[in-house]
């Protein structure tokens, strides 16, 4: 996996991406984002920033395992960090997370498809199973006559 300073380096000298830097970028959110405490940090921080030592109190495990947590998620460009002395503000940098999705909607049209085709399926579930009890109220009922 390539890290930020690797990836920041295939940016051209007009400032323009190639698109093994845009790749590489992606690389770095997708592997940010396979972590669920990465992930949770990220919901704890969506619409507020909070301090390192806060974030590190929601979680079983120590504030150096969470601050090495939150340097993926900067080196990812998902959380700024914002240094005061010994105090670390994090907020959430939702760029990156809107890169991520437009790579993955270019890709929904697979699912879109499968939806599609389930949804045909099951309303032809549907109409069997209501041709099936039109018949079932259809049937006469066999009667008993008096010999």
């Amino acid at each position: 996996m390539m890290n930020i300073k690797s990836a920041l380096a295939l940016v051209n000298d007009d400032g323009a991406t190639s698109a093994t830097a845009e790749e590489a970028r992606l690389d770095l959110v997708f592997a940010a984002l396979s972590d669920p405490i990465r992930r949770r940090v990220l919901q704890e921080l969506d619409g507020r920033a909070q301090l390192v030592s806060e974030l590190a109190a929601l979680f079983d495990i120590s504030l150096q395992g969470v601050s090495r947590h939150i340097q993926v998620l900067v080196r990812a460009g998902l959380v700024q960090q914002e240094r005061s002395g010994r105090i670390s503000r994090c907020s959430l940098d939702v760029g990156p997370l809107f890169d991520a999705a437009l790579w993955l909607n270019h890709y929904s049209k697979y699912w879109q498809e499968q939806f599609g085709l389930m949804a045909a399926m099951l309303s032809e579930i549907d109409t069997r199973q209501g041709a099936a009890k039109s018949n079932k109220k259809r049937k006469p009922r066999k009667t008993t006559h008096p010999k």
